[in-house]
C-alpha cells in the first residue's frame, strides 16, 4: 500500500472541533487492517532515531500509533495524557492549540535521566503540544530524541517551532 493509498483512508471533516478547522479522521485508516500495519511501518521507517529506551505517545490517538511503534522498537510506551487522566503523581505542562489552550501530564516517574526517547503521535499542526511533550520529557531529565508523526500540516508551521530536534512526518497535508 502507498502513501497515496494511506491518504485515501483518511477523511477530513470541515468544523471539527471549531469552525473552520479541517480534522483528519484517521478512524478509517486505523480499521483497515493493512494500511494500518503500512502506518507502523512507515512511522518507524521515519522516525529520527530507532534506538531509544521509551516511545511516548500522546492523547489519545498518538496512543494508537505509538504502541505498536514502541512494541517493535523494543522499547516501553509512555502515555502523555490530558488532566485528571493518570492515577500517579504528575507533571503538567500548559500549551496552546490551533483553536485554544490545553494542558498535557506525564507520571512524574515515567521517564528520567539515562532514558532516549522517541515522541509519536498523529498530526503535528501548530506544534503546541509536540512542544509541551518535549517540555514535560526533558523536565523529567530524558534526551528527546526525535518526533515522528503520521500527518503534518505544513501550512501551519509546527515544525518551525521544534526548532533543531529531528522530526519526521509519513504525510503532508498543505
Amino acid at each position: 500500500m502507498s502513501n497515496d493509498n494511506l491518504l485515501r483512508l483518511i477523511r477530513t471533516i470541515p468544523d471539527v472541533p471549531s469552525p473552520g478547522i479541517m480534522f483528519r479522521d484517521i478512524t478509517p485508516l486505523l480499521g483497515d487492517a493493512e494500511g494500518f500495519r503500512q502506518t507502523i511501518a512507515a512511522l518507524i521507517d521515519a522516525a529520527p532515531s530507532r534506538t531509544v529506551s521509551k516511545v511516548v505517545g500522546v492523547e489519545a490517538r498518538g496512543f494508537i500509533l505509538a504502541a505498536p511503534v514502541a512494541e517493535e522498537l523494543g522499547a516501553g510506551f509512555v502515555p502523555v495524557r490530558k488532566p485528571g487522566k493518570l492515577p500517579w503523581k504528575v507533571v503538567s505542562q500548559d500549551y496552546e492549540l490551533e483553536y485554544g489552550t490545553d494542558r498535557l501530564e506525564i507520571h512524574e516517574d515515567a521517564v528520567g535521566h539515562g532514558d532516549t526517547v522517541l515522541i509519536v503521535d498523529d498530526v503535528l499542526a501548530t506544534g503546541g503540544t509536540a512542544s509541551a511533550t518535549i517540555r514535560l520529557v526533558e523536565g523529567l531529565g530524558a534526551k528527546v530524541s526525535g518526533l515522528v508523526f503520521l500527518i503534518e500540516l505544513d501550512a501551519l508551521g509546527g515544525r518551525e517551532k521544534l526548532g533543531d530536534y529531528p522530526v519526521a512526518s509519513v504525510l503532508h497535508f498543505s
